[in-house]
């Protein structure tokens, strides 16, 4: 009983936010929407389809797919491509000296006779102040530390899908859990409005005898105070009933004012459980286990990929094609592909480099290191944490469907007896025979003895969804 009043203050609690939400405006559309009849299977199928939450997740699961299907992209080059036109606005020595310099390596590679760069302390015009260079480069950082951050990423996305998979899980089981605790609140709104009814026909029978004369006035009085003060709380039952619908559609993804009529009853489907049998058969298919490992194991890839970067060197390969014209700045367009106005200095270079200040215990990369060994171990201790949690959660889910099938046989035999002396009772009122205040005991009776029910069979199936959750497996057919 207390997880059912728990599961109803929770949705009073969201119905209280929605209506803040919602508004005044979600009202007036409420008028004229027409009614949704839902199944527990329409509504899990509508909250996978439309839930904001599982939506906002298909996009992180996508951002660690797109990481683990470009995650060799670390071995793409680094490519460059660069042009610079440049003005003098003075001679330098060093305009000479770099003319010079080409003039020196033209001769030496296209001969003597090849066309040279002027040589001049001064500039004749414009033009000739101006100078044309272009660039092109290649580089290609190779380190084994990449393959372990490829597979990292890969991992990364596996520990993705199971979050993945346990946030649906969790919403089908809040959405099953919301929708069979409206249907108790129905049924409670039902036997609270037969209730009602009972007592506007007791005043009417009672008002009818008064005037023949068959009853003092004092118990027509009583009749018409019970009728009057059971108006309030059958009203204040519906209002809190449709706040209940409105919240559960605002968990789906329909829209504001959408009106819906949930169709189902409140019957489990019984099972034989044995705590230790299904520890063993299915224990290890828990998500919260392989969630927990997956994240053990993306922490060592890490841990590996950062003693490869720290103990192994890294290759660093560079190419690049640097293209200089040789003749006035602003006709180079024109001579493009003649080789003898165009001097190239660009270079190819092999780098092996390797930090040797990270292998040192006591560096920031060992230190790195050490704290992630040091995370690794917690994480292993919080391993056999969720291991111990596992077997404790089955054992009890067990017992409270076993202690529940037990209660449901019992109190389905008792609400066969309250029902019987209601009836009698309730003849014996209309007889004269009993009081209205007895009669009202054996309803209450009755009302507590099917809400009662309802309580144990909602325990039970509460009780094997989260069962069902715990070892990621379906024990029905």
């Amino acid at each position: 009983m207390k997880k059912i009043a728990s599961l109803i203050l929770i949705g009073f609690a969201a119905a209280a936010l929605f209506a803040q939400n919602a508004g005044s405006e979600s009202e007036g559309k409420k008028e004229n929407a027409e009614v949704v009849k839902l199944t527990l299977d329409d509504a899990v199928k509508y909250a996978l389809e439309n839930s904001r939450t599982l939506k906002s997740n298909d996009i992180d699961l996508e951002i660690k797919a797109r990481a683990s299907r470009y995650s060799w992209n670390v071995f793409l080059p680094t490519v460059q491509a660069t042009g610079t036109m440049s003005r003098a606005t003075e001679y330098s020595p060093s305009n000479a000296g770099t003319a010079a310099a080409i003039n020196g390596a033209i001769a030496m590679n296209h001969g003597a006779n090849s066309k040279l760069l002027p040589v001049t302390t001064d500039y004749d015009d414009e033009e000739s102040r101006w100078s044309v260079v272009g660039g092109v480069s290649v580089g290609l950082n190779l380190s084994l530390a990449y393959i372990q951050q490829i597979r990292a990423a890969k991992a990364s996305y596996e520990a993705g899908k199971i979050s993945f998979e346990q946030t649906n899980n969790e919403t089908i089981v809040n959405i099953k859990k919301l929708f069979f605790g409206i249907l108790i609140q129905q049924e409670n709104l039902k036997i609270q409005q037969t209730t009602l009814e009972n007592a506007r026909q007791r005043y009417n029978q009672a008002n009818t005898n008064f005037r023949n004369g068959a009853i003092p006035r004092i118990q027509m009085l009583q009749a018409q105070v019970n009728y009057e003060n059971t108006k309030p709380d059958v009203e204040d039952a519906e209002r809190s009933f449709d706040q209940q619908l409105d919240t559960f559609a605002f968990m789906l993804g329909m829209p504001v004012g959408t009106k819906l009529q949930l169709e189902g009853s409140i019957e489990p489907t019984y099972i034989e459980a044995d705590a230790d049998d299904l520890l063993a058969k299915y224990g290890d298919g828990s998500l919260d286990i392989l969630s927990m490992k997956k994240n053990i194991e993306i922490m060592k890839m890490q841990l590996s990929a950062l003693n490869l970067s720290s103990y192994t060197p890294a290759l660093s390969l560079n190419y690049s094609w640097q293209p200089v014209y040789m003749d006035k700045a602003f006709g180079f367009l024109g001579d493009i592909g003649k080789d003898d106005k165009w001097y190239d200095s660009g270079s190819f270079s092999a780098t092996l480099a390797w930090n040797l200040t990270n292998m040192l215990p006591f560096s920031s990369n060992r230190q790195q290191a050490a704290d992630l060994r040091a995370n690794i171990a917690k994480l292993e201790i919080t391993m056999e944490t969720l291991k111990e949690n596992q077997k404790m959660q089955v054992k009890k889910a067990v017992d409270t469907l076993n202690a529940a099938k037990q209660q449901i046989d019992s109190m389905g035999r008792t609400v066969q007896v309250a029902q019987e002396a209601y009836d009698m009772s309730a003849r014996s009122y209309r007889n004269g025979t009993m009081e209205l205040l007895d009669l009202r005991d054996s309803e209450s009776q009755l009302n507590q003895a099917k809400l009662g029910l309802l309580s144990k069979k909602m325990s039970y199936i509460s009780a094997l969804m989260d069962l069902e959750t715990t070892l990621h497996t379906t024990l029905t057919k």
